[in-house]
C-alpha cells in the first residue's frame, strides 16, 4: 500500500472499542539496553582530563555480607528519626566490638549494614541506651545549669534501644570485576552499591550532611549567603562507576541550599524580609520551618519542630505536674496538676525573660497528642539542615553566581579533596581490595566539525566557537497587525516599539508599527487576573472588529522573571483567544536584547530563522533517505515543596520532514512525581486512541504530504540509569501499540536515546589553559560503560563556569545508526534550536519539551478552578492500578496548537 496517497486513518475500519485507559496486553518480548557497536572515528583527536580517579580493585574470592537491621525502643518511640540509626549502631559497636570479631560494618544508615566477611553468627540481638546528646555550643552562661541538668533527667528522655541484625544475603566480591568485564552479574549493581555506602559512611563519621551521594562539611568556608535566610554550601559527590579502563572514583564539587544557623526569629525576620516579629506571616512560617531541627538556648537540648501552637504565648495553656512548694503560688500539693500558660511557666516558674514571644505562637517539638511547647526567642536553628523548598529569582541568581568555577579552579579544589578524604587509609575499602590514585584519568576525546547553518538571502556560516551572528533570517514572517500591550510602569514603550521595529527590519522580519495599549496607573494594584481580563478588554476596546486580525501580541510585564502576570496572560491569550504572544521585561534594550525577541516571535508565527544546509539539501545520514519522525519527552514536576502538584508531560515531535528544525508540542497532566509518561497510547471507550504518539503521528502525516514515518528516533530527558528498562518496557511499549493500533501491521524502526544533564564528570584541557573544553568534543572510550552504548558530548560553548556535557545512553537501535553518524546527528540536533544564536548543550527537542511543560505548568496554575477541569485518570503507565485525580490542563486554542508557541 503506497502511503504518499493513503491516509492513516483509512488504513483500517476503526478498532473494537476498549474501556477508558486499559493499554492492551504487550505485543512484544521484554527489551534490554543495546551494547556498544563501536567507537566514533570523525573528529578532531584531543587529549583531555576528567574527574575520574582509577581504582585498583584486586578482586579477592570472598563475598560482602548483607545484614538486616531492625530497631525498636521500649517505650514504642519513633526510631526512625533522623540520625538515630548511626548513633545506635556505633554504641552498638562501641559496647559489644568483640561480638564483632573484629569485622568493621558499612552502615546505610536505614536498615542495611554489610561486612567483609560474615559475622559469628546470622542473629545478633542487642540492647543499648541513649542518651539526648547536648549541642556544642555553651548555655548563657557557658554551660547549661544544674536546673537544666536535672530537668533533662526528670524528663526521661534517655532511650533503650533494640537493635537486631539478622543476615540478609552475600554478594560475591568478584561480581564487580565481572561488570568491569563488561559481563555484570545479578549482584554487580549491589556490589557497588557497598562500595558506595562505605564512601557515605566515611563523610558521616566526621560529620557531614549526607544528600545522596554527596556530603558536605560545617565548614564556614563552603557557605555562601543567598539572602532570605538559605546559603549555598559547597561540598562534594563521590562515587564508584564501572568503565572502559576499570573502576573509577567520580569526585565532582557540589551544592546543596541550607538555612542559616542561628536565631530563629532572626531567620523569619530575613526570610520573609520583615523588621519587627510582630509582623511574621505564622502560616508562611510553619510551611518553611516544619521538621528542621532546634536547640534551646535554656538547656541546649536538640528537637524536631512538628508545628506551631495553635494561640500565642500568652494564651497557650499545657498542664503542669506541680509538687508542694514548686508551683508559681507557692501552694500546691503533691501531684497537683495546674493549667498554666507557656508565657507563665518561663517567665515566673523558670525566670526566664521574655522579650517578644508572648505575642507570638510556639514552637511544637512534642508528639501530636502531646505537645511540648517552647517560646520561639529560645529556639536556635541548628547548622547543616538542607533548605528544599523553591527559590525565589534573586536566590536562584545568587546561587548561579556563587557556585561558578572555572575549570582550573576546580581542578584544585578536587585534587586537595582527595588528599583530605584519604580514602586509601580507610580499612573498609583496604579490606575490599579497593585503592585509589590521586590523579585525574586522562582520556582522549574528539572534536567534531560544526554543520554549516543557512540563513537569508543564502547566506552560509559554519558556527565559531558554538556561535553565530547573521544579517538576516532565513524565512522570516510579515506582520501587518500586532499589540503591545504594557504593564510596567518603567518601560519606555513608544522608544521599545521603534526599537524592535527598526530591529526586525534589518534582520528581515517586516514588523508594522504596532497598536500600543498601556495599563493605566490605577490598576496595577488589582489582582493579577483582573489586570489580564482589563486589558484584553481595553484591545478589544481598542480594535473592534480588527481583533480577529491580530497576529501576535508583545506584552511587557512589570517584573522580570515570575510575574504574576505571565500565567493568567499565557493562559488568555493561548487557550481562549489563540493569539501567539512573548512576554518580556526589558531592563537594558539594545540590538541582541530585541534580536533574541524577534527569534522567539519569528517561529512562533511559523517562520524559521536558520536551517543546516544538510536539511535544506536532504543530506543527513539515514534521515534525509527515509521519512523519519524525531520526538523528544520530558517530565516536569512541581517546584520543591509542592509534591502535590500534578507533574507535565510533554513530547515534542518533528514535521515538514526532511527537516528537523520544526516542532509541534503535546502536553498533559499526570500523577505527582510519576516519571513515566502515561499518554504516550490512551484509547477510548469510542475506539480511538488520544494519546500523543497519534497525534504526532498525523501531525507528521499532514506536514509531509501524506509520508508515514518509517523511522523513529526518541529523545528521552531527566531518567535515571534504574529506570532505563522502563522506559523500554513502559514506554516504547505504549509507541509500539499506538503504532498497531492505528494502523493494523504499523511498526516503523524505532530508535531511543536518553540524555542525561545531572550527572558529575567533568572534562578539563590537559594543558594549563583555564578555558573550557571546545564546543563538539565528544568522548566515547576510557571512562564510558564497559558494555553499555554511551558517550559524552559538550556541544556548546562554556564561557562562565565549567562546562557540563551530556551524557547520552542509547537504549535501543533499529534504524542501525553507525556510532560516528549518530553523533554527528546528535551535535547538528543541538544547533536547530531557534531561540538562540548558539550551539545548546542538549538536543533542541528536549530543551522543547522541557519549554513547553514548562509554559503549560505556568497556565495550569493560573487556571480559576483546577477542580472544574479535572477527571479521573490512570496514574502511571501501566505502574500502578490506583485511579489518581489530577486536573486536566486547559487545551490550547487550535489556531495556536500546531504553533511553536512554546518558543
Amino acid at each position: 500500500m503506497d502511503p504518499s496517497d493513503t491516509k492513516i486513518e483509512e488504513v483500517l475500519p476503526p478498532p473494537p472499542p476498549l474501556p477508558p485507559n486499559v493499554i492492551p496486553t504487550r505485543i512484544h518480548q521484554k527489551i534490554t539496553p543495546i551494547q556498544r557497536k563501536g567507537f566514533g572515528s570523525l573528529g578532531r583527536k584531543i587529549k583531555l582530563l576528567t574527574n575520574h580517579f582509577q581504582v585498583n580493585f584486586n578482586s579477592p574470592d570472598g563475598f560482602f555480607f548483607q545484614y538486616s537491621v531492625a530497631l525498636a525502643s521500649e517505650d514504642k518511640w519513633a526510631t526512625d528519626t533522623k540520625g538515630i540509626g548511626r548513633r545506635a549502631l556505633d554504641r552498638v559497636y562501641q559496647t559489644y566490638k568483640p561480638d564483632f570479631s573484629g569485622k568493621e560494618l558499612a552502615y546505610d544508615g536505614e536498615h542495611t549494614l554489610f561486612t567483609v566477611g560474615a559475622l559469628p553468627r546470622n542473629n545478633m540481638d542487642f540492647t543499648v541506651v541513649l542518651e539526648d546528646l547536648l549541642s556544642d555550643r555553651p548555655g548563657r552562661n557557658g554551660s547549661p545549669s544544674e536546673e537544666d541538668r536535672k530537668r533533662q533527667r526528670r524528663l526521661g528522655r534517655s532511650r533503650t534501644i533494640k537493635v537486631e541484625i539478622t543476615f540478609a544475603a552475600k554478594i560475591p566480591l568478584g561480581s564487580i570485576a565481572a561488570i568491569l568485564r563488561g559481563d555484570p552479574t545479578d549482584n554487580s549493581q549491589d556490589a557497588l552499591r557497598v562500595l558506595d555506602i562505605i564512601l557515605r559512611q566515611h563523610a558521616a563519621k566526621q560529620g557531614c550532611l549526607l544528600v545522596r551521594q554527596s556530603f558536605f562539611h560545617n565548614d564556614p568556608r563552603n557557605i555562601r549567603d543567598l539572602g532570605g535566610g538559605v546559603s549555598a554550601c559547597s561540598g562534594f559527590h563521590s562515587s564508584f562507576r564501572p568503565t572502559q579502563n576499570g573502576l573509577s572514583l567520580n569526585m565532582d564539587v557540589s551544592t546543596t541550599i541550607i538555612l542559616k544557623p542561628g536565631d530563629l526569629v532572626e531567620f523569619l525576620l530575613e526570610n520573609q524580609k520583615l523588621n519587627h516579629p510582630r509582623d511574621i506571616d505564622w502560616k508562611k512560617a510553619r510551611r518553611v520551618l516544619k521538621n528542621f531541627r532546634i536547640s534551646t538556648r535554656h538547656t541546649n537540648q536538640e528537637f524536631k519542630i512538628m508545628g506551631f501552637s495553635e494561640k500565642i504565648c500568652e494564651e497557650q495553656l499545657f498542664p503542669l505536674r506541680v509538687k508542694n512548694g514548686d508551683s508559681p503560688t507557692g501552694n500546691g500539693s503533691p501531684q497537683e496538676i495546674k493549667e498554666i500558660t507557656v508565657y507563665e511557666y518561663f517567665v515566673n516558674h523558670r525566670n526566664i525573660a521574655l522579650k517578644y514571644s508572648g505575642k507570638c505562637p510556639c514552637i511544637d517539638v512534642g508528639r501530636r497528642k502531646r505537645p511540648t511547647y517552647i517560646p520561639v526567642e529560645l529556639c536556635v536553628l541548628l547548622p547543616l539542615q538542607r533548605y528544599t523548598k523553591a527559590l525565589t529569582t534573586i536566590q536562584r541568581a545568587n546561587l548561579v553566581e556563587k557556585s561558578r568555577q572555572k575549570p582550573r579552579e576546580r581542578m584544585a579544589i578536587l585534587s586537595e579533596a582527595m588528599k583530605l578524604n584519604n580514602y586509601n587509609a580507610n580499612t573498609l575499602l583496604k579490606a575490599c581490595g579497593v585503592s585509589i590514585k590521586h590523579q585525574f584519568t586522562e582520556v582522549e576525546g574528539r572534536v567534531l566539525e560544526a554543520p554549516k547553518m543557512i540563513f537569508g538571502k543564502g547566506e552560509v556560516l559554519v558556527p565559531q566557537n558554538g556561535r553565530w551572528n547573521v544579517k538576516q533570517l532565513y524565512e522570516p514572517v510579515r506582520v501587518e497587525r500586532w499589540v503591545l500591550v504594557n504593564f510596567s510602569a518603567r518601560c519606555d514603550i513608544n522608544y521599545l516599539a521603534r526599537q524592535l521595529v527598526n530591529c526586525g527590519r534589518n534582520k528581515g522580519v517586516n514588523l508594522s508599527p504596532p497598536c500600543i495599549i498601556e495599563e493605566d496607573s490605577n490598576g496595577r494594584f488589582q489582582n493579577p487576573l483582573i489586570r489580564v481580563d482589563r486589558m484584553i478588554a481595553m484591545i478589544f476596546a481598542r480594535l473592534g472588529d480588527q481583533c480577529s486580525e491580530i497576529q501576535f501580541v508583545f506584552c511587557v510585564l512589570p517584573d522580570r522573571k515570575n510575574s504574576d502576570i505571565y500565567g493568567p496572560w499565557k493562559k488568555k491569550l493561548l487557550t481562549e483567544l489563540g493569539v501567539p504572544t512573548q512576554c518580556a521585561c526589558p531592563v537594558k534594550v539594545n540590538d541582541p536584547y530585541l534580536y533574541n525577541i524577534l527569534l522567539k516571535v519569528n517561529s512562533k508565527l511559523g517562520g524559521i530563522n536558520s536551517l543546516l544546509d544538510a536539511e535544506k539539501e536532504c543530506y543527513i545520514p539515514i534521515i534525509s533517505s527515509s521519512p523519519t519522525i524525531i520526538l523528544g519527552m520530558d517530565v516536569s514536576h512541581g517546584s520543591p515543596g509542592q509534591a502535590d502538584n500534578p507533574s507535565i508531560s510533554a513530547v515534542v515531535s518533528s514535521r515538514c520532514w526532511p527537516l528537523i528544525s520544526r516542532y509541534r508540542a503535546f502536553v498533559r497532566t499526570q500523577s505527582p512525581k510519576v516519571e513515566m509518561i502515561d499518554s504516550l497510547f490512551q484509547p477510548s471507550e469510542d475506539g480511538k486512541d488520544t494519546g500523543f504518539i497519534r497525534g504526532a503521528l498525523f501531525e507528521f502525516f499532514e506536514s509531509t504530504k501524506k509520508r508515514k514515518p518509517e523511522q523513529m528516533i526518541i529523545f528521552r530527558d531527566g531518567v535515571s540509569e534504574s529506570q532505563f528498562t522502563q522506559v523500554l518496557n513502559i514506554e516504547v511499549d505504549q509507541i509500539i501499540q499506538a503504532c498497531n493500533y492505528l494502523e493494523d501491521g504499523y511498526r516503523p524502526k524505532i530508535t531511543v536515546i536518553i540524555a542525561q544533564k545531572n550527572h558529575h564528570t567533568r572534562f578539563f584541557q590537559r594543558d594549563s589553559s583555564n578555558d573550557n573544553v571546545p564546543p563538539g568534543t565528544v568522548v566515547d572510550s576510557g571512562i564510558c560503560h564497559p558494555r553499555n552504548y554511551d558517550f559524552y558530548l559538550c556541544a556548546h560553548a562554556g564561557p562562565i563556569g565549567t562546562s557540563r556535557p551530556v551524557h547520552y545512553h542509547v537504549l535501543m537501535d533499529e534504524i542501525g545508526f553507525s556510532p560516528d553518524d549518530l553523533q554527528m546527528l546528535v551535535y547538528a540536533l543541538s544547533h536547530v534550536y531557534q531561540r538562540s544564536t548558539t550551539s545548546i548543550s542538549v538536543v533542541s527537542p528536549i530543551s522543547y519539551a522541557h519549554l513547553a511543560a514548562t509554559q503549560m505548568q505556568h497556565i495550569l496554575k493560573a487556571s480559576d478552578d483546577s477542580s472544574e477541569t479535572s477527571s479521573i485518570r490512570s496514574g502511571g503507565g501501566g505502574t500502578s492500578t490506583e485511579a489518581v485525580q489530577v486536573p486536566e490542563l486547559p487545551k490550547l486554542h487550535k489556531a495556536v496548537s500546531q504553533s511553536m508557541f512554546f518558543c
